[in-house]
């Protein structure tokens, strides 16, 4: 992610009729609430409070300046009275910033005994909730809400949980992507139109000829691959197998020859995913397996056979997940059997080991596909747990997200002529139904795993974008 201390600014609706004394007791409990979630341990960025918004101009003034600091990713909304949504209209619509509506008041409890007129005038979030929730309803608005008391941990996770979302969304605007080739020849879902990714996910997708790669993969010095090799196997183990030693090691040293080549040339020219080809390898020993890993271990989004969308999705998703266990899948073979249905999916060579339940090692096999040297790539089993597995796809309406919830699962057995990274999982809607939905949506083979992200965090992001979510149940 580039380096923006990111922020987030809450304002309290409100409105003149109160009176001061109010709007004092006001502006005191959402500055204690701010300190309180600042103060909690559960938000990895801080919330700042601004004001408490009284007229249309202040909203519409507030909003601009969201707007244009680039530090504040976006902005919390509480009405801990009734504010009039009308004042909020012209500064919402204003907002290109990701909205959360803080739902809450300001005490969890009604206080029976004193409870009194003025107390009502001080705590009208009850009704001031709905009114403003109106006005976003009406204008389209994607507002994510937080419903609950500030205090709970609940809440505070919610609140958190959104932040990385709307840190992803920032993000995804500067997300540049460099398609070394073409898509692979023939094949369909693999395609998407440029121009409506960036017009729709903010991403800059442009081609390079794979011998300007090549050239500064061949640029890269000994010592900068001596220094990458004494870090992988301070990292994993390097098992050689049956290779002969010189041929292991060349093939290992060659992969981290790409690897820095590769984070070279995307780091010189601005780019933080790429896509390769196997049908387009002129000028290189091997496909691209163990650097791809190594890459993405780094954050960086990929996309095999020229597929950007799930460079760009790759990428967005890390982001948003603080880069742990998300990765590129793809669903690959099936267990078919009565109680056994499960999707194992990989990808030759690049899943990456943010979701490795155990060491990864490094290996060196044959590859069987794109005529090139044996690849050296990371061996590893898949992760346990809740995750969620989502693709990307074009169509003649435009961009859709399509996924559903599934349950990771390690392979009931080993498979040790498998030399590949693999992880299984069965949709929590069942292999069956999951399956013919998925193909009904028109889901790719291409997938992006998590068991970091919530489906209510990639709905967000889906909503912010406005962009279609289909999820499967």
């Amino acid at each position: 992610m580039r380096n923006v201390d990111y922020k987030f600014w809450f304002v309290v609706g409100s409105q003149p009729l109160y009176g001061p004394e109010v709007l004092e007791a006001v502006e005191k409990d959402a500055k204690e609430i701010v300190a309180s979630l600042n103060e909690s341990g559960k938000l990895d960025y801080p919330v700042e409070f601004k004001l408490v918004a009284t007229t249309a101009d202040s909203i519409t003034k507030f909003m601009k300046e969201a707007n244009f600091t680039d530090e504040v990713a976006g902005v919390i909304t509480w009405m801990h009275t009734f504010s009039p949504a009308k004042n909020w209209i012209r500064g919402t619509q204003l907002l290109q910033k990701p909205l959360l509506h803080l739902a809450t008041q300001f005490l969890n409890n009604i206080p029976f005994d004193s409870i009194d007129m003025d107390y009502m005038n001080l705590n009208q979030s009850a009704h001031g909730d709905r009114e403003y929730a109106y006005i976003n309803s009406r204008l389209h608005i994607p507002a994510a809400s937080v419903y609950g008391w500030w205090g709970d941990e609940k809440v505070q996770k919610e609140i958190a949980d959104w932040q990385h979302v709307a840190i992803a969304y920032n993000e995804s605007f500067h997300i540049k992507i460099a398609r070394f080739g073409d898509t692979m020849r023939d094949v369909a879902v693999t395609e998407g139109d440029k121009v409506a990714a960036q017009i729709k996910l903010g991403w800059t997708v442009d081609y390079y000829p794979i011998n300007e790669l090549v050239d500064v993969i061949n640029g890269i010095s000994e010592e900068a691959i001596d220094e990458a090799y004494a870090d992988l196997e301070k990292k994993y183990d390097l098992v050689e197998g049956d290779n002969d030693h010189d041929k292991y090691v060349h093939s290992v040293r060659y992969q981290l020859r790409e690897y820095l080549g590769i984070k070279k040339f995307l780091d010189d020219n601005g780019y933080d995913a790429f896509t390769d080809n196997f049908q387009d390898l002129n000028g290189l020993e091997q496909l691209p397996g163990l650097a791809v890993q190594l890459l993405m271990i780094d954050g960086y989004g990929f996309g095999p056979e020229g597929d950007f969308k799930m460079a760009g999705l790759t990428r967005l998703l890390k982001i948003a997940a603080d880069n742990k266990q998300t990765a590129l899948m793809e669903d690959y073979t099936l267990d078919l059997r009565a109680g056994h249905e499960a999707i194992m999916g990989s990808h030759m060579l690049e899943v990456d080991p943010t979701l490795a339940s155990d060491k990864p090692r490094v290996e060196v096999h044959p590859l069987g596909i794109g005529g090139k040297d044996d690849p050296a790539r990371l061996v590893f089993t898949g992760a346990e747990g809740k995750g969620y597995d989502i693709t990307l796809s074009y169509f003649d309406d435009g961009y859709k997200f399509i996924g559903y919830p599934v349950d990771c699962k390690t392979p009931e057995a080993e498979m040790p002529k498998l030399p590949v990274a693999k992880q299984m999982w069965t949709p929590e809607v069942g292999l069956e139904e999951g399956a013919k939905q998925w193909m009904r949506y028109g889901g790719g083979h291409h997938t992006v795993l998590t068991l970091t992200l919530s489906e209510a965090q990639l709905k967000q992001l889906a909503d912010l974008f406005k962009v279609d979510f289909i999820s499967i149940k």
